[in-house]
C-alpha cells in the first residue's frame, strides 16, 4: 500500500483514561469512508478498511508532522458525498464517476442515432457536435417533463459545460425549474469545476427565493466539494458558514470534505469551528477529529490536541486505524513516549494488527527526543513482530542519531539504507554531511556529494546544502577542499552556483577564495556580474569590513561600458566612511564625466560625502546641479540633509524655498523632519510660520526635543511675544525639557527687552532649579545693563562671576571693551584689553573690532589704525566691520583724507564703497 505521513500531539495519559468505544470484529462495517485527508469512495472504502489489519509499508515522518503525499483514490462521484449518510454505507455503483460500468443511464431516451447530410449524428434529445454532447432544441418542446429535463441535464454536465448551462437557462425560462433542487445541484457542479463562485452563490439565492427549493445539505456539498478538491480553503470556509446560514444542517461528508481542506492549509481557526459545530450538531465523523488532531499538532500545540483525544472518549467514537495512528504521532511528536506505547498496546488489543507507521512513529519520537537507546529497540523489535523497516524507518534512525551527533551510528544506517535499495531524503543528507563537516570527514563529503548528484538534485541545492553543513560547524574554509571534479567546474560554468559560493565565501571572510572563483569563471553575463559585485561590496559594507569592501572592488574587470552606478555610489560612501575623501570624489567625478546621471540615492551619497569632508560648497553645487534634473523628487532623508546644509551655509533664501518645496512635495513628516524644520528655518520662516508648524507637530502627537523647545523661545522672545515664552517654557519644563540653555534663551530675550525684572526673576527660578547661573546668562546681563547705562548692576554682576568662579570668554571681554568704550573709559578699555592678553586668549577680530571703535570715540585714531597691523601680525584678518569701524573713528576725528585711503582700500578688496560717509 502507499505510504502515508502522520502528524500529531499531545498531554500524558492514563491507560484507563483511553477507554475508546472500540469494536474491532465490527470495525470495517462501522468505520467512516473518508480518509485522513481525502474522503474515500464507500466501495474503496470498503475495501480499504477490509484490510486495515493487514496494512504494510506505511511511512511516518521524520521529525516533521507533515503528512506525505498520498497517491488520491480513486475518483469519488459527487452524488456519493452529497447523498445521506445511508446512501454512502450502501455505496450504490450508481454514483461512481470515471467509470463506464456501474453508471445507471436514464431511461426514455431513444438512442437511434443516424448521420444527416452535414454529418452530426442526431437523435430525438441530442446532438453530438466536436465540442461535445449538446441538446437537440428542435426535439423537445415546452411541456417536457422536470424529470426528464433533470435526465438531460445530467447528461450535458458531464460532457460539456457550457451546453449544461445553456440548457439550464432554458429550463428557466420554461418554468422547469420551480423547486428543482437537483437541476440547481447539477449546474453548481459546473459552477465549483469553473470556479465561478459569485455564480454559484447568485444560483443558491436564486434557488432559495425564485425557485422556492428547499435547499439542503446535498445543494452546499456540491459547492464544498469543488472548493476542496481545488484547496480554496477562503471558499470553502465561506459556503460553510452561508450553509449554517440558510439553516440547513450539515452532513458527515461535510465535516469530512471540510476538515481535510483546512488540514491541508493548517487552518486552525476555520478548523476549530467547524470541528465545533460538527459536535454541537451531535456528528460523529472520525476523520475530522483526525484533522483536528493533527493541525494542532503540525502548530505544536499539543495541549489542544489531547483535548481533541478527550473528545474522542466523549463522544464515544469508533476508533478506525487512522485515529489510532495520529493519536501515537501526536504523543511521539510532543515528546510523551510512555502514552504513545500505551496508545500503541490498546491499538493492537483493539484488534489492529502490527504495522509499520505506528512503529516509525515511535523511532520518530524517540529520536526527536534523542533517546536513541529507545529507538533502537523499537527498531530492532520491527522484524521480530515479522514486519521489515522500510524506508522511513531508516531515515528516522539516521535523523535520530545525528541529532544525538553520533556520527558513527547515522554512517552506518546510511549504509544500510542505500544498499537495501532506498534513497535518503534531504535531511539525511543535510545530517550526514553536518557530522563530515563537523568530524573533518571531507572524503565522506564528496561521497555524500557524489549520492546528491546521483539523485539528480540541483547543483544549487546541493551546494547550499553543503555550506550551510561547513557553516554549521565552523569550517566554511575546508569548503575548497570539497568541492572538486565535474561539482566545481558547474560551479563556474552556472552563475547561480558560483554566486551562492562567492557569497558564502565573503560572508565568512574569505574574500581571497571568493576572488580567486570569480577569476576562474566561465559564464558571460555583464549584468549579473555587476549585480553580484555589488551584492558582494554590501555585504562587506553591512558587516563593518570596508577594507574588504575595497579590495573586491579593486578586483572588478575593466569595461569599456559605462561605470556601474549602484555599485560607485556604494564604494563613495564607504570610502566616505573610511575618511578617503579623495578617492570617493574621484568615483564621483569619474560617474560626472561618464555622463551617467545619478538618482536620488546617488545624490544623497554625494552630498553627505562633500559635509562629511566639511565642503560645504561643493555640497551645494551638487544639490543646484540636481535641482536641474526634473525627475529627480528627494525623500525625507535627502529633505532633512538639505536643510541642514543651507543652514551651516547661512541660505536664509533657499531655506524658505526649500521649505514650501518640502510642503508641496506631498511627503509625509515625522518626529525628526519637524524639529529639522525648526531648527534650521527658524531665522529664514516668519514667526507665525514657525509657529504654525510647531503647532501642526504637537497635534500630530510628536514631541519636541530640547534644541526644539529653545529655538521657539528664542523665536518667541526676539518677536516679543513673551506671554508665548511663558506658556511655551512651561510646556517644556512640564516634559523635563528644559535645560540651561533654555534659561539663558529666556534670560537674553528679557535682558534684549530691557525687562531687568523679569531677566533677574529667571535668573533667580534657574537657581533654584537647581542650575548654576551659565557665563552665557552672565554675559547677557552684562550686555543688558552696560548698554542701559546701569553701572552699578554691571559690576555687580561681574564681582557675582568673580565669586562664583566664572571664568570669562572673549564675549565676556568684548562687552566690557564695548559698554566702556561707549562710555569713553579708555582707562578701563586698557585695564580689560591687558587682562586679555594675560589670560592667555587674547584678543579676536570681535574684540579688535570693538577696540577700534572704542577708540575712534575717544578719539585715538592712530592707536585705532595701529590696531589694523597687530590684528595682521596675528594672523587675524580684517573683516568688513573692520574697516567700517576704522574708517567712522577716522571721519569723526576729521581725518578724511585717510578715510578715503581705506575706502579705496576696500574698493579694491571687493567691499562696498563706503565713500557716502565723508558726505
Amino acid at each position: 500500500m502507499a505510504s502515508l505521513k502522520l502528524p500529531l500531539s499531545l498531554e500524558s495519559i492514563d491507560p484507563k483514561k483511553l477507554n475508546f468505544y472500540v469494536n474491532p470484529s465490527c470495525l470495517p462495517d462501522q468505520c467512516s469512508g473518508f480518509s485522513f485527508t481525502n474522503c474515500f469512495h464507500v466501495t474503496r472504502a470498503a475495501s480499504l478498511l477490509g484490510s486495515l489489519t493487514r496494512l504494510k509499508h506505511i511511512r511516518v515522518s521524520r521529525f516533521e508532522t507533515e503528512p506525505s503525499n498520498v497517491p488520491e483514490p480513486s475518483p469519488v462521484d459527487r452524488d456519493t458525498l452529497f447523498s445521506s449518510k445511508n446512501e454512502l454505507v450502501n455505496g450504490n455503483p450508481e454514483f461512481v464517476e470515471g467509470s463506464k460500468k456501474g453508471i445507471k443511464r436514464n431511461v426514455g431516451f431513444k438512442f437511434g442515432f443516424r448521420r444527416n447530410s452535414n454529418g452530426v449524428e442526431r437523435g430525438n434529445f441530442f446532438v453530438c457536435r466536436n465540442s461535445g454532447l449538446d441538446v437537440n432544441y428542435s426535439a423537445i418542446t415546452p411541456d417536457l417533463k422536470s424529470e426528464l429535463c433533470n435526465s438531460i441535464l445530467e447528461r450535458l454536465e458531464k460532457s460539456n459545460d457550457g451546453n449544461a448551462l445553456r440548457f439550464f437557462e432554458w429550463m428557466r425560462r420554461n418554468g422547469k425549474l420551480e423547486g428543482n433542487v437537483t437541476a440547481y445541484r447539477l449546474v453548481l457542479r459546473v459552477l465549483g469545476r469553473r470556479e465561478d463562485w459569485d455564480a454559484a452563490e447568485t444560483m443558491v439565492r436564486q434557488a432559495n427565493g425564485d425557485s422556492r427549493c428547499e435547499l439542503n445539505f446535498q445543494v452546499f456539498n456540491t459547492i464544498i466539494y469543488a472548493c476542496s478538491k481545488r484547496g480554496v480553503v477562503e471558499m470553502g470556509a465561506k459556503w460553510f458558514r452561508m450553509m449554517l446560514e440558510y439553516g440547513v444542517q450539515p452532513n458527515v461528508a461535510t465535516y469530512g470534505m471540510l476538515m481535510g481542506l483546512y488540514q491541508k492549509s493548517w487552518n486552525v481557526k476555520e478548523a476549530e469551528f467547524a470541528f465545533s459545530q460538527m459536535r454541537n450538531s451531535g456528528i460523529v465523523c472520525q476523520s475530522a477529529y483526525s484533522a483536528m488532531i493533527t493541525i494542532y499538532t503540525r502548530l505544536s500545540l499539543y495541549d489542544k490536541a489531547e483535548e481533541i483525544i478527550g473528545f474522542m472518549r466523549e463522544d464515544k467514537v469508533t476508533l478506525n486505524l487512522e485515529n489510532w495512528l495520529v493519536m501515537l504521532n501526536a504523543y511521539s511528536q510532543s515528546g510523551k513516549l510512555e502514552e504513545a506505547e500505551q496508545v500503541l498496546a490498546l491499538m493492537q488489543e483493539a484488534g489492529f494488527s502490527p504495522n509499520i507507521v505506528a512503529y516509525n512513529t515511535l523511532i520518530t519520537g524517540y529520536g526527536k527526543s534523542s533517546n536513541m537507546d529507545a529507538a533502537q529497540r523499537v527498531f530492532m523489535s520491527i522484524q521480530k513482530l515479522g514486519l521489515e523497516p522500510d524506508e522511513t524507518s531508516y531515515r528516522s534512525m539516521i535523523e535520530g542519531w545525528g541529532r544525538t551527533g553520533n556520527f558513527k551510528q547515522a554512517g552506518w544506517y546510511y549504509k544500510e539504507l542505500k544498499q537495501l535499495g532506498f534513497k535518503p531524503n534531504s535531511s539525511n543528507l543535510y545530517t550526514l554531511l553536518t557530522l563530515q563537516a563537523k568530524h573533518g570527514d571531507e572524503e565522506g563529503a564528496i561521497r555524500t556529494l557524489d549520492d546528491m548528484l546521483k539523485m539528480r538534485c540541483q547543483h544549487s541545492s546541493i551546494l547550499g546544502t553543503v555550506l550551510q553543513a561547513y557553516e554549521k560547524a565552523g569550517r566554511i574554509d575546508k569548503v575548497p577542499r570539497v568541492l572538486t571534479g565535474s561539482f566545481y567546474q558547474h560551479v563556474l560554468d552556472d552563475p547561480t552556483s558560483c554566486s551562492i559560493l562567492v557569497m558564502a565565501y565573503v560572508k565568512s571572510g574569505l574574500v581571497t577564495d571568493a576572488i580567486e572563483v570569480l577569476g576562474r569563471k566561465k559564464w558571460k553575463d555583464s549584468a549579473f556580474e555587476d549585480n553580484l559585485y555589488h551584492l558582494l561590496i554590501c555585504s562587506c559594507k553591512e558587516s563593518g569590513d570596508l577594507d574588504n569592501a575595497v579590495k573586491i572592488f579593486s578586483q572588478i574587470p575593466n569595461s569599456e561600458n559605462k561605470p556601474n552606478l549602484h555599485i560607485m555610489c556604494t564604494m563613495i560612501d564607504i570610502y566616505s566612511a573610511m575618511g578617503r575623501f579623495t578617492e570617493a570624489e574621484t568615483l564621483y567625478l569619474k560617474l560626472k564625466s561618464s555622463g551617467v546621471a545619478l538618482d536620488m540615492i546617488g545624490f544623497s551619497i554625494v552630498v553627505r560625502m562633500y559635509v562629511k569632508a566639511g565642503s560645504l560648497k561643493d555640497a551645494c553645487g551638487v544639490l543646484q546641479m540636481m535641482e536641474k534634473q526634473k525627475d529627480i523628487v528627494p525623500d525625507i532623508y535627502l529633505f532633512r540633509d538639505m536643510l541642514r546644509i543651507y543652514q551651516k551655509c547661512n541660505m536664509q533664501g533657499k531655506l524658505s524655498n526649500l521649505y514650501y518645496r518640502i510642503l508641496k512635495s506631498g511627503i509625509t513628516w515625522d518626529q525628526e523632519m519637524y524639529n529639522c524644520v525648526i531648527n534650521c528655518c527658524a531665522r529664514a520662516l516668519p514667526v507665525d510660520e514657525l509657529s504654525k508648524i510647531f503647532n501642526r507637530m504637537l497635534r500630530h502627537g510628536f514631541t519636541p526635543n530640547t534644541i526644539t523647545f529653545n529655538v521657539m523661545l528664542d523665536v518667541y522672545g526676539k518677536a516679543k511675544l513673551f506671554k508665548k515664552v511663558k506658556e511655551l517654557f512651561w510646556m517644556a519644563k512640564t516634559r523635563g525639557l528644559v535645560d540651561v540653555i533654555s534659561y539663558n534663551t529666556i534670560i537674553a530675550a528679557y535682558g534684549q527687552n530691557k525687562d531687568f525684572k523679569n531677566m533677574s526673576s529667571t535668573v533667580r527660578e534657574m537657581q533654584f532649579n537647581g542650575f548654576s547661573v551659565s557665563l552665557e546668562a552672565y554675559n547677557c546681563m552684562l550686555d543688558a545693563y552696560g548698554k542701559e547705562g546701569e553701572m552699578e548692576k554691571f559690576r555687580s554682576v561681574l564681582q557675582r562671576m568673580k565669586e562664583s568662579n566664572c571664568a570669562s570668554d572673549h564675549y565676556t571681554y568684548n562687552i566690557m571693551i564695548n559698554i566702556y568704550g561707549e562710555r569713553r573709559w579708555i582707562d578701563e578699555v586698557a585695564a580689560v584689553l591687558t587682562e586679555l592678553k594675560e589670560c592667555g586668549i587674547g584678543p579676536d577680530l570681535c574684540s579688535y573690532n570693538t577696540l577700534i571703535k572704542a577708540y575712534g570715540i575717544a578719539g585715538m585714531v592712530e592707536d585705532a589704525v595701529g590696531l589694523i597691523k597687530e590684528m595682521r601680525g596675528n594672523e587675524i584678518e580684517p573683516d568688513r566691520i573692520t574697516y567700517y569701524n576704522l574708517i567712522t573713528a577716522l571721519k569723526k576725528n576729521d581725518k578724511f583724507l585717510e578715510a578715503v585711503k581705506w575706502c579705496l582700500l576696500l574698493r579694491y578688496r571687493n567691499e562696498p564703497n563706503k565713500l557716502w560717509m565723508l558726505s
